[in-house]
């Protein structure tokens, strides 16, 4: 499985016990370490209001990385868009690629949960799945709905805060037009007035758009042309439908003659299993405090993972995360990638690895991309 790129998905996630500052220095040593490993990129997310995650902004933290680095691609995994403008994330994008051109993938999403009208239904696959598994025995696990979250004061305060006052929502797949049309020099807006970004216009990155479901980012990607990624490690019982609506809806472009799919996991390997299920212990908080619109807790240790008061509801909240976390030695995690990967299709595999001590984290890494060598 060599020919199929792994690359890094990083949150910045910050330890208990540790500063922010921390959490961005031992991201700055994980990008130079993955690169000297072999992984073809190294993305970062975008959060905010969480006290356990330092990754709020994509473009910030890229800078630092592209001048700590040399060849790993690095993008965003991706800027969320529903309170940006095309022209700052065109603007932000082409000031790091014009001093390190060539290296840069411009990962959009949406943000603000489903689009209005769309359907939380399922969508039919072609993959069968039985008893919650694909025919080579990939985990699918039962649809998580988030509706639970549309009330949170803590998510409306950060709606209300990343956000000007009486700002509108553009459509999604709209603004990604005017992205489009920015980066080529060719934007007019309705008036047929030209605008032109400098820098950013004629910066030579790959566009990608992340998504987690069959629906709008599915198919914005595919009728664009763009490569997409589906987030099996956010939503893992949607990752087929995710890649089927992609291709389905894909129509060749200047950017792609054919659908290019990545897909993430969350994974930690040690050297033998045990090892690595104690290092995972911290998952389930941490994907809990997550899910009750908490806000993403430090990372904690196993000690005091295990401390926690689970309940039974607590158990449902995350059952699907911690139950398709690929856990455990080098050749177990390296089989669940084939899987994954086999099931999907997928080009490239996103990995995203959290774990409480730093150099736990960086032999992680390095164990998969040794063992995914071999293959």
């Amino acid at each position: 499985m060599s020919g199929i790129p792994l690359g890094v998905l990083d949150l910045v996630p910050i330890p208990s016990g540790a500063t922010a500052a921390e959490a961005l220095r031992n991201t700055i040593d994980l990008a130079r370490q993955t690169e000297r490993f072999g992984y073809s990129r190294y993305w970062f997310a975008e959060h905010h209001l969480n006290p356990g995650v330092a990754g709020t902004s994509p473009a910030v933290v890229l800078a630092l990385t592209a001048s700590a680095t040399s060849t790993i691609r690095i993008g965003s995994g991706a800027v969320q868009l529903g309170h940006r403008t095309a022209l700052s994330t065109v603007e932000e994008f082409g000031l790091i690629d014009a001093l390190h051109p060539g290296r840069l993938d411009l990962g959009l999403g949406r943000s603000g949960g489903r689009p209005p009208g769309q359907s939380a239904q399922p969508r039919p696959t072609t993959t069968p799945v039985v008893d919650g598994r694909t025919p080579n025995g990939l985990k699918i696990p039962p649809r998580f709905s988030p509706d639970h979250l549309r009330g949170s004061p803590r998510l409306r305060l950060q709606q209300q805060l990343l956000q000007q006052p009486g700002a509108r929502h553009q459509d999604y797949g709209e603004q990604i037009g005017d992205i489009l049309a920015l980066l080529r020099g060719d934007y007019r807006s309705a008036d047929g007035l030209e605008a032109h970004a400098v820098p950013g216009e004629g910066a030579d990155v790959q566009v990608w758009i992340l998504g987690s479901s069959g629906g709008e980012s599915a198919e914005v990607a595919g009728r664009n042309g763009l490569r997409f990624t589906a987030n099996y490690h956010v939503s893992p019982a949607t990752v087929l439908e995710a890649a089927e609506g992609y291709r389905a809806a894909f129509q060749p472009s200047d950017h792609l003659d054919k659908p290019y799919l990545s897909v993430s996991a969350d994974v930690v390997v040690a050297e033998d299993d045990e090892t690595a299920r104690e290092l995972a212990t911290g998952y389930g908080p941490w994907v809990r405090s997550i899910r009750t619109a908490e806000g993403a807790i430090p990372f904690p240790t196993p000690e005091q993972a295990r401390a926690h008061p689970w309940t039974e509801q607590d158990r449902a909240l995350v059952a699907d995360r911690v139950g398709t976390q690929f856990v455990g030695s080098p050749g177990r995690v390296a089989d669940q990638l084939e899987h994954l990967q086999e099931a999907t299709g997928a080009d490239e595999l996103i990995i995203t690895t959290i774990t409480h001590g730093h150099a736990d984290r960086v032999r992680s890494y390095r164990l998969l991309a040794q063992e995914w060598r071999r293959r």
